[in-house]
């Protein structure tokens, strides 16, 4: 029988609106539960990344519910951090890049394609996933922290096309022309996450992402409940109402959930204050059926 994770460790719940630039940081390493060394070491950046995506959950619920996405600045800081909600790359990429500049790191947006559970032969994708790139000792190192359930859980060298293990999947990044493609062994396959531009975009680009992961009728945000966490022991991902927790050691489980099992596993195992106005789309989730 697998157990529900214990929540991360955090600072008192804060009030729903941002807070001054002064108190960002302090803030942020409170609601991750991170009490170590803050340094723009590669310790320090992998230690921030395992946490973030231990404490602060992969999800797209408002896009889900129609209540729409801000990625600015102050709309992040007060979701995530303030109301303890989770988000998707373009909230979790963003906050993660103003933490890491506010610690002292070199570092950047990018801006790419996602190509997971798509067929290598399929259409150019729209530009719909943000990672930061990290310059340490003049080594670039690709950080991900919104990716859901195969978020890589470490930096992984952009200089090297050797395959990079982790607590949990292995992954490679090789750059075919003038693009950097990511992509991790899911049982015994290579499957590719996505293919990441070079050059930094404007911020307008990230808006663009935004609006068609958040609005666009095509978006498979608009039409599933999707969460994911991983933490050091184990993945949990949820789509609709099948949930999958897969384990380091192999192992991995998956059943379906009723609706109130669903409210449930985003409090619980997801860590995300449930709203009255959800219900209706975990209702509609408990009914779904989940392909692939």
């Amino acid at each position: 029988m697998l157990h529900y994770p214990a929540a991360t460790p955090s600072g008192p719940v804060d009030s729903d609106r941002a807070a001054p630039a002064a108190a960002f940081l302090p803030r942020y390493l409170a609601r991750i539960g991170y009490r170590g060394p803050v340094a723009p070491t590669m310790d320090v950046l992998a230690a921030l990344q395992a946490a973030h995506i231990a404490a602060i959950p992969f999800e797209a619920i408002d896009a889900l519910t129609g209540a729409g996405i801000d990625i600015g600045a102050d709309a992040v800081d007060a979701k995530l951090i303030g109301q303890r909600r989770g988000g998707y790359c373009f909230e979790q990429n963003g906050l993660f890049l103003r933490v890491l500049k506010a610690i002292g790191f070199d570092a950047e947006g990018l801006i790419g394609r996602v190509r997971w559970m798509l067929p290598d032969d399929a259409p150019p994708s729209a530009r719909t996933h943000m990672v930061v790139r990290v310059r340490l000792d003049g080594r670039p190192w690709l950080t991900d922290v919104g990716f859901g359930a195969t978020v890589p859980p470490a930096p992984l060298a952009m200089d090297r096309e050797e395959p990079q293990p982790t607590r949990h999947e292995t992954y490679r990044i090789v750059r075919p022309g003038d693009v950097w493609q990511v992509a991790a062994s899911i049982e015994g396959e290579w499957r590719t996450l996505y293919r990441i531009e070079d050059t930094p975009p404007p911020a307008i680009d990230y808006e663009i992402g935004n609006w068609y992961t958040s609005a666009h009728p095509d978006s498979h945000f608009r039409r599933q409940l999707i969460a994911a966490r991983t933490t050091a022991e184990a993945r949990y991902g949820l789509r609709d109402n099948r949930l999958t927790t897969r384990l380091v050691d192999g192992r991995i489980d998956r059943r379906y959930l009723t609706a109130d099992e669903i409210d449930r596993a985003l409090a619980e195992i997801f860590l995300l204050p449930v709203r009255p106005h959800w219900r209706a789309a975990i209702e509609r989730a408990a009914t779904a059926e989940v392909v692939g």
